[in-house]
């Protein structure tokens, strides 16, 4: 299969991003005259994250990327080789290099939808060696993606619709891999930008950033920019010193503000005017490097109002440390003083954005109602999840040969659910689980099923059916052109609205059913028991 020719083809997973026992079974397999064998894989999870109701399915695409990609190369085999006994026929390790995916069939969730316990993100069929090779890298790319799409999704339905959310964790993830996934994802999930460049390059995803402390106490106020001079925004009139002009509209702020001139530091003006004869037109501050009420802000509004005579409007300003809730009113209400002080009505609504480590509860605190906020830039809280580090998807075997294959085990919770299967959305009900064979449920029809844990069937009728499962790679062959990250994203969001409030609440939520066929519930009964296929 030849692989996608795209920027994102260089973060793809490579085949050896596996466990040995992978390659240990595919030898066993192939050992015993299995190798060709048809199977089906599920990849779901068991328990939605974070102790919510839902989860949302992500990593899709970069599945098939892997799929489509997929060969071993020499060196890849020359390792397994030196991993594997030194007796192994030679002849296993050249069925390792004819090995591809073109005998592989993805079915799977659209990438945004919302996922539940027990209902595949995705089924893998194909010959059995292969369809177990891919059973980690699979795993490893879906895992964490869903699981940061879902994270970014609960802070996006805290923070609300109207707050622009920005992705700052790259320095905080789990390694450059990590980093990009977490950069990708968290913009599915409802995130509005990222900070990481290189998830802006290969994905799409939009980027964002502007000053760090360090570029405004590597200024002293000392410094004589090269070129102080900077044209009218229009691009007609005399040019203007812009270090000059900045230091006769400090005396005027500082003169509204109550301040001494001398008290707003040199060195963060020297930065502030450094970095607006750079983005004149994207200008914002950073205001907590000394003091945001006796120097940030003054010399922010110095600086913004210069461009203002020249037909500039500064972008914002930033805060990243401090309460950033009050710290924001009391910048919002200076901002209306000085803008009605000076004539200048859009400095009144200057977007106000902040970060500083924040989770969900400060998230919650920044987005209430009368928050002056405007902007929040999430680090840690979002790419490292840290109230629950891990989706816990697990891949298991479901049939082979078309005979349908159940794990028992000592454990309940760790049984699967057997055979080919079809998934459906009942509104108004349940998801639905039902064996591939039978025929697909109807919308205004009666329906028996049996919620998953319950002792007793009972019947719905459903308003609606929505096939769930899409045919997206079929013998190796691209089914239909995989959707952009950003409709990906927006189809999130759209399927978010569409959960009820009782299951998208985030504390103590609703539990969602998902219910098996009779049929399949049968099946599960028959086999549980020891009974014959």
């Amino acid at each position: 299969m030849a692989a996608e020719q795209d920027p994102e083809g260089r973060a793809a997973a490579r085949p050896l991003l596996t466990d040995l026992y992978q390659a240990t079974m595919a030898l066993g397999y192939w050992r015993a005259g299995r190798a060709q064998d048809q199977a089906e894989f599920e990849l779901f999870f068991r328990q939605c994250p974070f102790g919510g109701a839902f989860a949302l399915a992500a990593g899709l695409r970069d599945c098939v990327r892997f799929l489509r990609a997929f060969r071993l190369r020499d060196a890849d085999v020359q390792f397994l080789a030196s991993a594997l006994p030194p007796d192994t026929d030679p002849a296993f390790f050249e069925h390792l290099r004819a090995l591809d995916c073109s005998g592989v069939t993805v079915r799977a969730l659209p990438e945004g939808s919302l996922a539940f316990p027990g209902v595949p993100l995705l089924q893998v069929s194909g010959p059995l060696l292969v369809v177990q090779l891919l059973e980690t890298p699979l795993l490893c790319l879906v895992s964490y993606a869903s699981l940061i799409a879902t994270n970014a999704a609960r802070l996006r339905l805290i923070a609300g619709p109207d707050k622009r959310l920005l992705e700052m964790g790259l320095r905080r993830a789990q390694g450059p891999d990590g980093g990009l996934t977490a950069s990708t994802y968290s913009y599915l999930g409802g995130f509005d930008a990222s900070s990481n460049v290189l998830a802006g390059q290969l994905r799409g995803v939009p980027v964002a950033g502007t000053l760090a402390h360090s570029f405004v106490t590597s200024f002293s106020g000392s410094e004589v920019p090269p070129d102080p001079m900077l044209a009218p925004a229009a691009g007609q009139g005399s040019q203007v010193d812009l270090a000059a002009s900045v230091e006769m509209w400090l005396e005027r702020v500082c003169g509204h503000l109550g301040l001494g001139v001398q008290e707003p530091h040199r060195g963060e003006r020297a930065a502030f005017v450094a970095y607006a004869l750079a983005f004149p037109r994207a200008f914002q501050g950073l205001l907590d490097t000394y003091s945001v009420r006796r120097s940030g802000l003054p010399n922010f509004l110095a600086v913004a109002l210069a461009l203002q005579e020249l037909g500039y409007q500064a972008v914002g300003v930033r805060l990243d440390s401090g309460d950033l809730l009050q710290q924001a009113r009391e910048i919002r209400g200076v901002f209306r003083t000085a803008a009605a002080q000076f004539g200048v009505p859009w400095l009144q609504s200057v977007p106000i954005a902040v970060s500083n480590n924040i989770d969900e509860e400060e998230l919650a605190r920044l987005a209430q109602k009368g928050s002056e906020v405007n902007v929040i830039g999430i680090g840690t809280s979002v790419v490292t999840c840290p109230r629950q580090p891990s989706l816990g998807c697990v891949y298991k075997l479901v049939s082979v040969g078309g005979q349908p294959r159940m794990k028992l085990t000592e454990d309940p919770e760790k049984q699967t659910l057997p055979g080919s299967k079809a998934a459906f959305r009942l509104l108004g009900s349940d998801d639905v689980l039902q064996l591939a064979e039978e025929p697909p449920p109807q919308a205004g029809q009666e329906l028996r099923v049996w919620p998953r844990g319950a002792r007793e069937s009972r019947t719905v009728r459903p308003a609606h059916v929505e096939p769930l499962l899409r045919l997206w790679v079929q013998q190796g062959q691209l089914c239909e052109p995989l959707p952009s990250l950003a409709e990906s994203r927006a189809f999130a969001q759209q399927s978010l609205h569409c959960l009820s409030p009782a299951h998208r609440r985030l504390e103590q939520p609703a539990l969602y059913q998902v219910a098996l066929s009779e049929k399949l519930q049968a099946l599960v009964d028959r086999l549980s028991a020891g009974g014959a296929l």
